[in-house]
């Protein structure tokens, strides 16, 4: 579906910039964009390399354990049926961490290895089980304590005081995690319904 959708926005691109006259702007944006496209792989792979390795120095030194039991009562919360003394626990506290700390890029690996945890518990099934559900609303809506990454976006682009945008930060993330969590506990026992009446 994605590739109708993508095949679809090129198309209608093309034909837009033959009756526009605009062909060479396309032609620039083109070069650009897959310019901009191979550094944003460079440095993806870079940022996962690194969170990956510094992921396995923290489970080694015990990091992730520590982390797990002080995330553990709201963690109990959203993934009841979950020992906090698993390593799929540890990977959503790492990334729950991460979030809270505003690193988006290093999120992405953590939530990646988690998902893959997940995954292994859910049996390689093709349907994603529930607390992976939760965990995808929770890893996109998720809480930021310190808007790193944003911050550092508006001093790149000459912001005075770049975290002035913390409270609306800290509001924002709350409403959008707690309207995501709620809409996916109710759409899970909505599922969880129909199941049982079949």
């Amino acid at each position: 579906m994605i590739g109708y959708i993508w095949a679809g926005m090129i198309i209608f691109s093309v034909i837009t910039a033959v009756f526009s006259g605009t062909m060479s702007d396309l032609s620039s944006a083109i070069i650009s964009s897959a310019s901009d496209a191979v550094n944003l792989c460079i440095r993806l792979g870079g940022t996962i390399c690194l969170w990956g390795g510094l992921m396995e120095i923290a489970e080694k030194s015990g990091l992730t354990a520590h982390l797990c039991r002080l995330l553990s009562p709201v963690l109990k919360l959203v993934f009841p049926g979950m020992s906090m003394k698993s390593e799929t626990a540890k990977a959503i506290s790492m990334n729950v961490t991460a979030n809270l700390l505003g690193l988006g890029n290093a999120a992405t690996p953590l939530g990646l290895e988690a998902m893959k945890r997940l995954q292994t518990e859910n049996g390689g099934k093709d349907k994603a089980s529930h607390d992976m559900i939760k965990f995808v609303v929770l890893n996109s809506a998720a809480f930021h304590l310190i808007p790193t990454t944003v911050a550092a976006l508006r001093q790149d682009y000459g912001s005075i005081n770049p975290f002035d945008i913390m409270p609306a930060s800290w509001i924002s993330s709350a409403a959008a995690l707690t309207v995501g969590l709620t809409a996916a506990k109710i759409f899970i026992g909505i599922s969880e319904g129909i199941k049982w009446k079949k």
